[in-house]
């Protein structure tokens, strides 16, 4: 390899230089995203500590040429990942990239400020306010849960870290009002359909893991939570002299898709004096098409609402809205007024309305994600991204219906926006053994995954194992679905000879 000699005459932001190397950046990813398709989808056949075997023991001496990063790049690091914006990636759910997303991560990046009080950067601060309020009409949120109607937003990294900041305020506001020695009194509900965020979350804020109630959800009801449930796990709860904290209700499960009724649960939350919190990580961007925003029916008795652009939503990670019904709740909780800011602090501004939005999180420091989201609402327009939400409901709605026309597959539970759950059905080779046929489907998991032509992961329902394809991807189209359905029937073919054989 060259080198580039490392001394007082480098200047890390010489225009140049600066110009350059993101040129050779842009055009390694440009070759990337036109090459995607041809890569495993998942790294297959890599034993842990590959890389550390090809890399150097220690750091260069001497810089290098930037062509020499990228070659080794392509060469070292790109048959190690598994390459989540490749149109055949199914699993999980999708963590979606685009052109727009870019740009404003490299204007984020590129500017670097932190915008972590109002002083540090006016414009990033502001423009924070302006976007999170310009999705939470998209979503079609009541007016509370915006700057507009004295609530508000901020875009966090995560919904771990919404999870822990909403659980902090439900928190310190419940013990401002019975004292902190009650906190072994303080309950948390969700389903067991909810991400298990939530308990690592309570655990954080220092809530008893005897204290969250983890609440059954059935079939009958298409794994949502019910009002009748937690009703009844609430009820027994207080009559034991606990306190109810904090409710979370999901729109759009990580296993199955499955959404709870928000109003109704509102309702429980609200007479119990609770904290509700609507999780809408994965299926809110959806909320954004009229036909979708009944989901979130009755968010104006939430506290608090959060969802993931970077999800589904064109924008590169990462990117968290939170909104909060009662901004002041979430800053007691998480504010910080050390001397060292004072002397920039807004109090003596003259502006009241200026936002610190150190106090909206759990880290001082802050990237200016407000740059990158509000990118992607001006490249591709409300109607842009409309449309593809639209195009992967069609694809999934498709591929259930070839499931459910396949007298060999069935669909577990109703599709739901765009996550279809099935398995190979029992069968006369295997009869009902459930774990003849739980065996079928990881065999067939495996098999499909194996080729490297696609990525699908699983789920476990009613002691069911079941595979979930979660069409999200944004450079999925309807044939790239359609491949997959074909290796699926493929590999059912495969495995159903193998039982044959076997019986």
């Amino acid at each position: 390899m060259g080198s580039l000699p490392l001394d007082a005459s480098v200047q890390p932001l010489n225009p140049e230089t600066f110009s350059g190397d993101s040129r050779a950046v842009v055009d390694f990813l440009t070759e990337y995203y036109r090459d995607v398709d041809k890569y495993p989808v998942r790294a297959a056949d890599l034993e842990p500590g590959r890389l550390r075997k090809l890399l150097p023991e220690a750091a260069p001496e001497h810089g290098e040429p930037m062509e020499d990063v990228l070659e080794d790049v392509r060469r070292d690091i790109l048959p190690g990942l598994t390459h989540w914006q490749s149109p055949s990636f199914f699993a999980f759910f999708p963590m979606n990239a685009s052109a727009a997303g870019f740009a404003g991560e490299m204007l984020s990046a590129g500017l670097n400020v932190v915008p972590f009080m109002w002083a540090a950067s006016p414009a990033a601060a502001e423009l924070e306010t302006v976007v999170v309020d310009w999705m939470g009409r998209l979503l079609g949120l009541p007016q509370r849960l915006l700057f507009s109607g004295g609530g508000g937003g901020v875009l966090q990294g995560s919904t771990c870290e919404a999870v822990v900041c909403t659980l902090a305020a439900a928190r310190d506001r419940a013990l401002g009002r019975l004292g902190h020695e009650n906190i072994v009194k303080l309950v948390v509900y969700a389903s067991d359909q909810t991400h298990v965020t939530f308990q690592k979350g309570a655990r954080i804020v220092g809530i008893p893991p005897s204290n969250f109630r983890v609440v059954q959800t059935s079939s009958a009801s298409g794994y949502g939570l019910t009002a009748d449930a937690v009703r009844g796990v609430v009820d027994r709860d207080v009559a034991r002299g606990l306190v109810p904290l904090y409710l979370c209700a999901t729109v759009g499960t990580t296993g199955l898709g499955a959404a709870d009724p928000v109003r109704e649960l509102g309702e429980v939350a609200r007479r119990h004096g609770m904290w509700l919190h609507v999780d809408a990580a994965y299926a809110g961007s959806a909320a954004i098409c009229p036909e979708f925003q009944g989901y979130l029916d009755g968010a104006e008795l939430a506290d608090s609402v959060s969802m993931n652009p970077h999800k589904w939503f064109l924008t590169n990670a990462d990117c968290c809205c939170l909104w909060v019904a009662n901004p002041r709740e979430l800053t007691s909780a998480l504010s910080t007024d050390p001397e060292y800011l004072k002397n920039v602090g807004t109090n003596g501004t003259g502006t009241p309305a200026a936002i610190d939005y150190k106090d909206w999180q759990i880290s001082l420091s802050r990237r200016f994600r407000a740059i990158k989201l509000w990118v992607v609402l001006r490249r591709y327009g409300a109607g842009g991204l409309r449309a593809h939400i639209r195009r992967h409901v069609a694809a999934a709605k498709w591929f259930e219906r070839a499931v459910a026309a396949d007298e060999r597959f069935e669909v577990v539970v109703p599709r739901k926006f765009s996550l279809v759950c099935f398995r190979l059905r029992p069968s006369r080779f295997v009869g009902d053994d459930g774990e003849a046929v739980d065996a079928m489907n990881r065999e067939l998991l495996a098999a499909v995954n194996a080729s490297g032509q696609t990525f699908v992961t699983h789920f476990v329902v009613d002691g069911k194992f079941v595979i979930r394809l979660a069409v999200g991807g944004a450079m999925t189209e309807m044939r790239h679905v359609m491949d997959v359905w074909e290796l699926l029937q493929g590999k059912a073919d495969d495995v159903i000879h193998r039982y044959q054989l076997q019986g």
